[in-house]
């Protein structure tokens, strides 16, 4: 069953739209005005905003809040990337996505992220419940896309099934760029662990620093950059002594896909890991985010990215830029949530199985 979804639906009393199998979707505005919609089953839960980017606004599952900690304890009405930032999962793209370089024109990290949607919809089907939804971007002599995400929860599941698709309306080939970026939150005690060679030439440090960081600050950084580009395993262990992300450090990691094609990142914790998998056919360039600094605190462990994210002259510089047919569709799964003991020891398994080929 679809049901498709109007304004109108959201109050500030929350009700309960739906129910499916001993799932629920209650449906409630944020004091902000920003409508938005919590799924729920055994497992936890995830909040998101069906008009707004339809990003996935918070998520909780085996008693951990996943989201990265920031400034924002609400969503705001603003289509200014900066100005309502706190999100776990955010679509960027589609024409452009990364922070604006010389040369660039797009805003930061695209269009997408608090793109308004006016067809959302929530699906009931056999043991879960999909929000999802799509936006039609057209500009004369430019391009013309549909782009369609839904996010899925099974009962009793704790990670989100994340469709995407893309679809080129024009008879001519599109230009287009994806990220899609993840903000856990950090877990001191934790560990990172990837299907990657832990190797120096499989890292790419960008070593840029902010203007406005105190000079001795930004020497410390530049320090640690340069020490995890020497042993790249020396940033694995979070909240490690010596460890520096004020205010963030990026880098790109070359990842190692299973025979499907899939890449796997897990932040292991003491009963389980915060968990992602993603294609790496798709999306082979895997930026790395991190920033912890008071007020925020994000482990941006991977964000699986068609390009580098420092803009759309970079990308096309280095050859990243992606490539649409007329008339074709893109079809993708992403994975992300926690996961328990047992399937941790199991990702771990396929990892190593990974990396030692």
């Amino acid at each position: 069953m679809r049901i498709n979804l109007k304004k109108c639906f959201f109050t500030e009393k929350e009700f309960v739209l739906a129910e499916n199998d001993g799932m629920r979707a209650v449906a409630f505005r944020y004091s902000t005005g920003v409508e938005a919609l919590r799924i729920e089953n055994s497992s936890g839960y995830f909040i998101i905003l069906p008009f707004q980017g339809q990003q996935v606004w918070r998520a909780e599952f085996c008693g951990k809040q996943l989201t990265m900690k920031s400034m924002f304890d609400e969503p705001v009405p603003n289509t200014e990337y900066l100005k309502t930032y706190g999100g776990f999962i955010l679509h960027c793209g589609i024409c452009a996505f990364g922070v604006p370089q010389e040369g660039d024109t797009h805003e930061l990290h695209g269009e997408l992220p608090n793109a308004e949607y006016r067809d959302a919809y929530i699906e009931c089907g056999d043991e879960y419940i999909a929000v999802g939804g799509h936006i039609d971007y057209n500009k004369t002599f430019d391009r013309n896309y549909t782009f369609s995400p839904e996010c899925r929860l099974y009962k009793d599941d704790s990670v989100l099934k994340l469709n995407i698709g893309l679809e080129n309306r024009r008879n001519e080939p599109m230009e287009y760029m994806y990220l899609c970026h993840i903000n856990f939150r950090p877990f001191d005690g934790a560990e990172l662990m990837y299907s990657a060679d832990y190797l120096p030439e499989n890292f790419k440090v960008f070593k840029l620093i902010s203007d406005k960081t105190p000079k001795e600050q930004a020497e410390k950084l530049l320090k640690y950059m340069e020490e995890i580009e020497q042993n790249p395993a020396i940033h694995h262990k979070i909240g490690a002594e010596g460890e520096i992300y004020d205010p963030e450090i990026c880098m790109a990691v070359k990842y190692k896909g299973d025979k499907n094609g899939r890449a796997y990142t897990l932040q292991l914790t003491n009963d389980g890991a915060c968990y992602v998998s993603h294609p790496v056919d798709v999306l082979p360039e895997a930026i790395r985010w991190i920033s912890r600094r008071g007020e925020d605190d994000a482990m941006g462990m991977v964000l699986p990215a068609t390009a580098e994210h420092l803009g759309y002259t970079n990308a096309k510089k280095n050859g990243q830029i992606k490539i649409l047919g007329a008339k074709e569709k893109l079809e993708f799964v992403l994975e992300v949530g926690y996961i328990g003991k047992t399937e941790t020891a199991s990702v771990m398994q396929r990892i190593e199985n990974i990396i030692n080929g």
